[in-house]
């Protein structure tokens, strides 16, 4: 899964996609996980970062990992 090439990404955790003009903001764990995914990493080697770096269950990483990128899919923010 990778962020489509058009949508903006700020610092600050702020995406705007141009081509529905919505725009959105994220977290800061949302933020590294789209730093990720533009540097093609696979939901694997994420949640494999998420899990040492921070303290929280596998159970937990995965369902809100999936659930993050479930949202971006739904919202057209990746291919």
């Amino acid at each position: 899964m990778k962020v489509r090439k058009n949508v903006a990404i700020s610092d600050s955790g702020f995406l705007f996609n141009p081509s529905s003009g919505d725009s959105y903001s994220v977290n800061p764990i949302g933020q590294e996980i789209i730093q990720m995914l533009q540097e093609e990493k696979s939901e694997l080697e994420i949640l494999d970062y998420i899990l040492k770096e921070y303290m929280i269950d596998k159970n937990t990483v995965e369902k809100d990992l999936y659930d993050f990128l479930n949202m971006l899919k739904n919202y057209k923010l990746t291919e």
